[in-house]
């Protein structure tokens, strides 16, 4: 056989191989993990804090009182362009993968090999973080144990049971955009005093940028 040849098959062997084992790791990983992650119920029937508002006799607020400023928005009221904007910038394959972007993953480990920087985690991945999962494992190891052994299922799981929208729409209520604001409509009055549908495109794109 030629030594190209012997070569090629063997780092062809070796691919196979690495292959079945995260295949067979990830099995165990699933089975591990799946009967304890938590019911779905905060998402599915999704209730999030709503701020005490006081208005005036015409119907002007006058104060607003809460730990958290947010108005809650239905997924057909957010405006396309504020949608494409947090998709570009987040997730921009959101509607085709399952929960976990393996092309993201490849892309954003290449880049930080190359000394650069990328995330991967998908939208479904960031609500299952912040809606079920702490963030204050002090070491890299955890992290990622966390990561791999509850968020990515738990991001499965909540693709199986919430629509791609659902899960847009949980997104774009809660996540957190400083200054108290949860969610993109309340953004958008703090950091410039308009409702979602006056954004411009560059000020959608701003807001998409803070997560």
């Amino acid at each position: 056989m030629h030594p190209i040849l012997r070569v090629l098959l063997g780092g062809i062997g070796l691919l196979a191989a690495l292959v079945l084992m995260a295949v067979l790791v990830l099995g165990f990983v699933v089975t591990l993990a799946y009967p304890k992650l938590p019911d779905l119920d905060t998402l599915t029937d999704y209730r999030p804090k709503i701020p005490l508002r006081v208005f005036s006799a015409d119907g002007v607020l006058i104060g607003e009182f809460g730990e958290e400023r947010r108005n809650l928005v239905h997924i057909k009221d957010i405006p396309d362009i504020m949608k494409k904007a947090v998709l570009a910038i987040e997730d921009d394959r959101f509607y085709e993968h399952g929960g976990v972007d393996y092309q993201g993953i490849v892309r954003a480990s290449v880049a930080n090999l190359s000394g650069g920087s990328g995330g991967a985690s998908t939208i479904t991945q960031q609500v299952a973080r912040n809606f079920f999962l702490t963030s204050n494992e002090p070491t890299f190891l955890q992290k990622a144990s966390r990561k791999f052994l509850y968020e990515i299922p738990l991001a499965w799981k909540i693709e199986r049971n919430l629509t791609k929208d659902q899960i847009l729409e949980v997104y774009m209520n809660q996540i957190y955009l400083g200054q108290r604001a949860y969610g993109f409509s309340s953004a958008a009055q703090i950091y410039f005093g308009k409702q979602l549908k006056e954004l411009t495109i560059a000020e959608s794109a701003m807001l998409a940028g803070l997560p």
